[in-house]
């Protein structure tokens, strides 16, 4: 899994920000799903080696314009450029209204199918090997997260063990990882699932919309390999933060904390921060979890199995 943040600012575009979007690659197949999509994603996304047809599903916390407004767009250049793949996008009651009106208003018309999802509460999509849960956060409108979970891979097939009972390499092999049974010629009968490691567990990322600190954020990231995390003002704003509906850099690290997750990555930052100031915003959510990263323009992460 590779991440790529497109857009990593609150509110309104900034000379060094853009508004929120991030795009989830399975490098697997190859398959880009977005999350969120606010003004001017597809300007961020010629900056990338990211193929618009090639994205598959798009994943909404909420509807906000700084999270919205980049759909139409980006949904019209998906047809301009030859998409012709369906696309399925997920997100709150609103969503297909907004939607469908931008596009007959504006006269779009779109070469692919497009599926709109709308859900309300705790949801869980199982989406072949990623199974992705939505949860309600508190927002000031509907906000929510997502918890996008990797099944888990069967794990390796101990050849040494089999050579040692007399099973050769061969077709049969591929039959035995597939948790099979085979009868070998001299009539022994070898079940795969014998003959296989430690399951190999998926990858987990939490990637939440705007939020204040709630219980509901801490169930989406509980051991997550990464948790992607608003935190929109600083330590010392926490009353402002909360009147507002968001989070601050203390509060994004104490979900962390308190989830146990592997790393952080803040985002979601106020254009009231100049550039030399997010090392300081980083290094506050440090000073609570020590594994936080703050996000960037086109900054790049792999999620290692």
């Amino acid at each position: 899994m590779e991440i790529t943040f497109l857009g990593t600012g609150a509110g309104m575009p900034a000379k060094n920000r853009n508004v929120s979007s991030i795009a989830l690659k399975h490098l697997e197949n190859g398959s880009i799903w977005l999350f969120d999509c606010g003004e001017a994603t597809q300007h961020q996304i010629l900056h990338t080696s990211i193929k618009p047809r090639k994205i598959s599903k798009i994943f909404i916390t909420h509807l906000h314009g700084d999270h919205i407004f980049g759909l139409p767009g980006l949904l019209g250049s998906r047809s301009f450029l030859g998409g012709t793949e369906p696309l399925t996008i997920y997100g709150p009651k609103g969503i297909r209204d907004f939607i469908e009106v931008s596009l007959s208003v504006s006269q779009t018309h779109l070469n692919y199918n497009i599926e709109i999802v709308e859900f309300e509460g705790h949801c869980v999509f199982d989406l072949g090997h990623i199974i992705v849960e939505s949860r309600l956060l508190e927002h000031a409108i509907p906000s929510y997260g997502y918890r996008i979970v990797e099944k888990d891979k069967p794990g390796m097939l101990l050849v040494d063990k089999l050579k040692g009972i007399g099973v050769p390499p061969g077709p049969q092999y591929q039959l035995l990882k597939n948790g099979e049974t085979i009868e070998l010629e001299d009539g022994r009968r070898i079940n795969g699932k014998e003959f296989l490691g430690p399951d190999k567990k998926g990858r987990v990322v939490a990637i939440l919309g705007d939020s204040r600190p709630c219980e509901n954020a801490v169930e989406l990231a509980k051991e997550a390999d990464l948790l992607i995390h608003e935190a929109t003002l600083d330590k010392s704003l926490e009353k402002t933060a909360h009147e507002f509906f968001h989070s601050t850099t203390h509060q994004a690290a104490q979900i962390a904390k308190k989830a146990q997750v592997k790393k952080l990555i803040i985002t979601h930052i106020s254009s009231r921060y100049e550039k030399q100031e997010w090392v300081r915003l980083e290094q506050e959510a440090k000073e609570i979890f020590s594994n936080t990263i703050i996000a960037e323009d086109f900054k790049k992460v792999t999620i290692k199995t």
